[in-house]
């Protein structure tokens, strides 16, 4: 994919930028890295399968480097920052979801949820304010839910781990109100990814309905009546990390037809 001219007057003078994006190795995460690389960029795609990433900077040449980071250990996150240097926009992307009732969930679900989409943003977004203030310029684009606007039946560490990630981005948004930089989340409904056909499994083993049938209830879920697609959560991303979208700050944007409206 090339940048188109609009693409180009989007990006800051001082292009190309560092992007780091977490959870890259595949699904919505591997499509953002995939999308700035396209718009030249300089991507540091961070994930935890290494073939994955691997295979991600063959396809994205130069324009993108991996690195191997488990998000939750503060050590590791300190030397994947120290290592990356500069960064001009920071994707908080990487997530996992698990679901039962409220009454059945395990404790090690829900630190494991809390740890990832939560600990993980927070971390790498400690990393980064200090540098993007003193330049006066920078984007943190946290790739959220609609579980983290309103509450879901069977998702309560997932809901909880999502407001938590958007409660983080706000509080960095008024830290950052009046400079250069910026904190934004966007919240899609369910995406068409591997976490959410992961989902619809584990709907099928307790309901008896198939994959495809518990796919298409989740579908329905949102008004837009189908599974969001990863292009247009990264296209979402790529806006917010625009020059376009400078005076936008503190938002939660949700991608899901019309159904969370504030």
């Amino acid at each position: 994919m090339s940048a188109s001219a609009a693409d180009r007057e989007q990006r800051p003078a001082a292009s190309p930028r560092r992007v780091l994006v977490t959870g890259a190795s595949r699904g919505i995460g591997r499509v953002i890295a995939q999308r700035f690389a396209a718009l030249g960029d300089q991507v540091v795609a961070v994930g935890r399968d290494r073939a994955a990433l691997d295979a991600l900077a063959q396809a994205g040449g130069a324009h993108v480097t991996t690195a191997v980071c488990e998000l939750t250990d503060e050590q590791q996150v300190a030397a994947l920052f120290a290592r990356a240097g500069r960064v001009d926009v920071l994707v908080n992307n990487a997530g996992v979801s698990d679901s039962s009732p409220l009454g059945r969930t395990t404790l090690d679900s829900w630190h494991s949820q809390l740890a990832v989409n939560a600990t993980a943003a927070f971390l790498c977004t400690r990393a980064v304010i200090d540098g993007m203030r003193e330049r006066d310029r920078g984007r943190i684009v946290t790739v959220a839910s609609t579980a983290g606007r309103a509450g879901a039946a069977y998702a309560a560490a997932y809901c909880a781990s999502k407001h938590a990630a958007i409660g983080l981005m706000r509080s960095a948004a008024a830290e950052l109100a009046g400079s250069g930089v910026t904190a934004n989340a966007v919240c899609p409904a369910f995406v068409d990814t591997e976490m959410t056909a992961r989902s619809a499994q584990r709907i099928a083993a307790h309901t008896g309905r198939t994959p495809q049938q518990s796919l298409q209830a989740l579908a329905r879920l949102a008004p837009l009546g189908r599974l969001v697609a990863p292009a247009e959560v990264a296209e979402a991303v790529i806006w917010l990390a625009s020059e376009a979208a400078a005076a936008v700050n503190g938002q939660a944007i949700v991608l899901d037809g019309g159904g969370i409206q504030t």
